[in-house]
């Protein structure tokens, strides 16, 4: 997980890039990870190299976010990984990364109780989804979609028992083999992923 610059949010790949220096060859991928507020910060729970940076929010209101029940995106620093509700979330592990967000889309292999099967809302979205502690798929489409039909990605096709969004309309890619790279400057918390040490 990846938040500050050297004069706040870094809020876009350039500015990941930079701050990666030499390491970005090593990229395998990233992408925006997390609500957040207009300047960039997490609204909810964010841990960034075993440091909480923001606590956990269980409160109600509006938009994508609070679409109850949310979820967190978490990982050991074994590499196990999990999604879980935001209001049953008890760590499994003490988590080195963990990022909030919302709705969840698949709760233990069910679609999220709001979500239609193609609702009207369409956008541009990115989730993450566990099929087991091992493995998570990152995911965004290609074109704009509904929650549900993400939502059905996760479930039918990924076999995760449990997915979360992640955003919509900002959602962004830094595909770094794939010669990719979104162009959004208004992104909050970043994920990336590199290579494993060693290899090439």
């Amino acid at each position: 997980m990846f938040l500050d610059g050297p004069r706040g949010p870094l809020r876009s790949f350039a500015a990941l890039e930079q701050q990666l220096g030499a390491r970005a060859r090593h990229l395998r991928f990233a992408m925006n990870a997390g609500m957040y507020d207009e300047a960039g910060n997490p609204i909810g729970l964010y841990v960034q190299d075993g440091n909480q940076r923001h606590p956990i929010n269980r409160q109600r209101g509006p938009g994508n976010f609070h679409m109850l029940p949310n979820g967190i995106f978490q990982v050991s620093e074994d590499g196990y990984v999990a999604v879980q509700k935001s209001e049953e979330y008890r760590p499994q592990f003490p988590p080195l990364y963990a990022t909030q967000s919302g709705p969840m889309l698949v709760i233990d292999g069910h679609l999220h109780p709001a979500i239609q099967d193609n609702g009207p809302s369409l956008h541009v979205r990115n989730g993450v989804g566990v099929d087991s502690r091992d493995t998570a798929w990152f995911v965004i489409s290609d074109e704009a979609v509904s929650f549900g039909r993400m939502a059905r990605l996760f479930r039918d096709v990924l076999h995760c028992p449990n997915a979360l969004y992640l955003d919509g309309s900002v959602s962004s890619l830094w595909d770094r083999p794939g010669g990719r790279r979104d162009t959004n400057t208004e992104l909050g918390p970043l994920v990336a992923i590199f290579e494993r040490e060693g290899r090439r």
